[in-house]
């Protein structure tokens, strides 16, 4: 049957393109570029690698061509394929330079790619809105995912149900109506009770459903979850993220992503509408391990940004001067040049606007805990990471819990018993 239907096929190809205009032989000769519905295609020296996504559209359907996925971009072929001119290019390939497993797979992978293009039309469900989940969703939106939202505020939820998405009151709901869900929680506490709460995802979650935590929580909490839900028949990894607010807003965060390694391109595929950078780090917690280690780092460079610039405010320089000097030297670093702590100095970070938004000193405060957590169970030593861990914890108690971690300078500023 199946050998019938591809005969059939490829006869009506020969039907149709027999009576199409075939092109001048000086043309081909000359390899100059034909259109997209001409039986014979260009050299494929004339074609570079394919390296954006391209998937099969339903208008590419209609038209009877196919878009080479991304998957297959190391395919030497060429963009647009009419489908029903297979018959009469394949016997030719040879002479183009092109190897018949270049075209052939495409056609291998038509269903598999056509089912993922309709999967990725699926509501995704997304948990946690607050100043790093709230333009994650929106970036999902923006690439056309509709939502299915919660948020313990329901205030969180309103301009998202006002732009058509679905809200609902409980993770358990979320689990039931969609089958990839997104996390982004403030502590492991919360963590747990989304997952394994009364009325948590895993109460309700769908086999082969695909869970993505990109909360910062302890990679031993992300452990235990990912075993529940296993026995669940879902699969659960860690991605917590870096880059901050501005960056969640503009779709350029980093995410570190722990799991199984065939799950990844499932997950890519979600978290690159988000972030520009997508690293697989390795099994479910390694994600953790990365941004656990990453916020240490942040949290002493910052500590040491604002020392250095509150020492050479004091000694008669200008912040902005000794800001631009340090980024053309040696010390420069990313909580001196993209961050910088100073009010003044910089347009559109927290220090501009009194440390309101951002990164909180208390969720630092909890980041710099889970690592000095981290770095007892492995016997590690992180003596300014402890430090960091002190500083913060100081500062959450003397009235800076609710402002963003770069507030250290403030802080710094008004001690003078250190």
């Amino acid at each position: 049957m199946a050998s019938s239907l591809r005969f059939r096929g490829a006869a009506s190809g020969l039907r149709y393109w027999s009576r199409r205009q075939r092109p001048a032989a000086t043309s081909l000769a000359a390899g100059k570029d034909l259109a997209p519905s001409c039986p014979v295609p260009p050299p494929a020296a004339r074609f570079s690698r394919l390296t954006s996504e391209e998937i099969f559209s339903r208008e590419a359907l209609r038209l009877g061509r196919c878009l080479k996925p991304n998957i297959l971009a190391d395919v030497k072929a060429w963009r647009l394929l009419p489908l029903p001119l297979a018959p009469l290019v394949l016997p030719s390939l040879p002479l183009l330079g092109i190897q018949m497993d270049d075209v052939q797979r495409p056609f291998r992978d038509l269903g598999r790619v056509c089912s993922r293009s309709m999967a990725s039309k699926t509501p995704v469900g997304f948990i946690g809105l607050g100043n790093m989940g709230n333009p994650m969703a929106k970036n999902l939106m923006k690439h056309g995912y509709p939502l299915i939202i919660y948020d313990v505020f329901p205030d969180a939820c309103k301009e998202f149900q006002d732009a058509g998405e679905q809200v609902v009151s409980s993770p358990a709901d979320v689990a039931e109506k969609a089958d990839r869900i997104i996390t982004m929680l403030p502590t492991s506490i919360n963590a747990i009770e989304a997952y394994s709460g009364a009325n948590g995802i895993l109460k309700k979650v769908k086999k082969g459903s695909l869970l993505i935590d990109s909360s910062t929580i302890d990679p031993a909490i992300s452990k235990e979850l990912a075993k529940e839900a296993e026995k669940m028949g879902a699969v659960f990894m860690d991605a917590p993220v870096s880059g901050g607010v501005g960056a969640a807003r503009s779709g350029n965060l980093t995410f570190m992503v722990g799991g199984v390694e065939d799950e990844f391109a499932a997950a890519q595929e979600l978290l690159g509408c988000m972030g520009s950078n997508v690293v697989y780090c390795g099994a479910v917690g390694t994600g953790q391990a990365a941004k656990i280690c990453n916020n240490m780092l942040l949290a002493i460079s910052m500590i040491g940004t604002a020392e250095t610039m509150n020492l050479g405010i004091r000694l008669g320089l200008d912040p902005k001067l000794l800001a631009k000097i340090l980024n053309m030297s040696s010390g420069r670093c990313w909580s001196s040049d993209s961050y910088n702590p100073v009010p003044g100095v910089m347009d559109g970070v927290p220090s501009a606007n009194n440390y309101q938004g951002g990164f909180g000193t208390t969720l630092m405060a909890k980041d710099l805990g889970l690592a000095q957590d981290s770095a007892t169970s492995t016997k590690s030593p992180i003596l300014l990471g402890s430090q960091a861990h002190q500083i913060y914890r100081m500062m959450c108690a003397k009235g800076y819990s609710k402002k963003d971690f770069s507030s250290v300078f403030q802080f710094l500023r008004e001690e003078e018993t250190f």
